[in-house]
C-alpha cells in the first residue's frame, strides 16, 4: 500500500509535467501559425501598395480589424496559459518538494485524484480555447486569400466587357427576328382575308349580283376591304417614316463619327510629325553640345 500510495504522487508529476509540455507546444504552435499569417498580411500590404488595388484594400480594412482582435485574444489566452502553466508548474514543485522530504504518507489520495482532474480539466480548457482561436485564425486567412488580385479584377472586367457585348448583339437579332415575324403575321393575316374574299366573291357572285340589294351588299363589302387595306397600308407607311427617320439618325451618326476619326487621325499624324522633328532637333543639339565640349577639352 505505501509502494502505490508512493508511486501515485511520481505519477501525478509525470502527467503534469506531460501537461505543461503540451501546452508550450500549443503555445508555440500558435505563435508560429500567428508569424505565418502577420508575414503573409506584410506581402498582401506589400503587394497591395505596388498594385493599387482599391476595391482589395477596402475588403481587407475590417479582415485586419478581425487579425488584431484575435491577436488580442491570442494574447489574453497565452496569459491565461502562462498562469495556468505557472499554477502547474507550482504544483509539480510543491509535490516534487514532499514526495523528497517523504511526506507521501501524507498525501491523501482524494487530494491527488482532485489536482488530477483539475489539472486535466484545465488542460482540456486551453486546448478548446487555442483550438477555436486557431480556427479564427485560418478562417481569416482564407478570407484574406479569397480578395481577387488586381489581374483578377482585371480579368473579370474584360470577360463582363465580353458578354455585355454579346449580349447586346444578341438582343439586336431578337429585335430583327420579332420585327420580321411581325410583318409575315400581318402578311400572312392579308393573304388569309384576301382568299377568304375570292372564294366568298366565287361562290356567291351569281346570286349576288343578279338582284339589286346584293350588288349593294357586294359593293359594301367590298369598300370595308378597302378601308381595312388602307387602315393596314397606313400602319405599314407610319412604321416605314419610323425606320427611315431611324436610318437618317443613324447615318448622321456614322457620318459625324467618321469625321471624328479622320479628324483624330489627322491629329494624330500631326503629332507623330511633330514628335519625329522634335527628336532630330534633340539629337541635333546632343551631337552640338558634344563637339563644343571636344572642342573646350582641346
Amino acid at each position: 500500500m505505501e509502494k502505490c500510495t508512493s508511486e501515485q504522487p511520481e505519477e501525478m508529476v509525470t502527467n503534469l509535467k506531460a501537461s505543461i509540455r503540451e501546452l508550450s507546444v500549443k503555445v508555440n504552435e500558435q505563435n508560429q501559425r500567428k508569424c505565418h499569417v502577420k508575414d503573409k498580411l506584410q506581402q498582401l500590404r506589400e503587394r497591395i501598395s505596388k498594385e493599387g488595388v482599391d476595391v482589395s484594400v477596402q475588403e481587407l480594412i475590417p479582415l485586419l480589424r478581425s487579425l488584431k482582435e484575435l491577436e488580442k485574444e491570442e494574447s489574453q489566452v497565452r496569459s491565461k496559459c502562462n498562469v495556468k502553466r505557472s499554477a502547474l508548474e507550482d504544483a509539480v514543485h510543491d509535490l516534487e518538494e514532499r514526495v523528497a522530504k517523504g511526506l507521501d504518507g501524507e498525501i491523501q489520495e482524494e487530494d491527488l485524484d482532485g489536482l488530477l482532474v483539475e489539472s486535466l480539466d484545465n488542460l482540456t480548457s486551453a486546448k478548446k480555447e487555442l483550438a477555436a482561436t486557431l480556427r479564427e485564425i485560418v478562417s481569416l486567412k482564407r478570407q484574406i486569400d479569397d480578395v481577387p488580385c488586381q489581374s483578377e479584377l482585371l480579368q473579370y472586367e474584360r470577360r463582363f466587357s465580353e458578354l455585355n457585348v454579346c449580349i447586346q448583339e444578341k438582343l439586336q437579332q431578337t429585335r430583327k427576328l420579332y420585327a420580321t415575324y411581325n410583318a409575315l403575321l400581318e402578311i400572312k393575316d392579308l393573304m388569309l382575308k384576301e382568299t377568304s374574299l375570292l372564294n366568298s366573291i366565287g361562290s356567291q357572285f351569281q346570286d349576288v349580283i343578279g338582284t339589286p340589294a346584293g350588288r349593294v351588299k357586294l359593293i359594301d363589302s367590298m369598300e370595308g376591304v378597302m378601308k381595312g387595306i388602307q387602315q393596314k397600308i397606313g400602319k405599314v407607311q407610319v412604321g416605314l417614316q419610323e425606320e427611315q427617320r431611324l436610318r437618317d439618325a443613324t447615318k448622321e451618326k456614322y457620318v459625324a463619327a467618321a469625321a471624328e476619326q479622320r479628324k483624330c487621325y489627322t491629329v494624330l499624324r500631326a503629332f507623330q510629325e511633330e514628335c519625329t522633328k522634335n527628336e532630330k532637333l534633340r539629337s541635333h543639339i546632343s551631337a552640338v553640345n558634344t563637339s563644343d565640349s571636344k572642342e573646350g577639352v582641346e
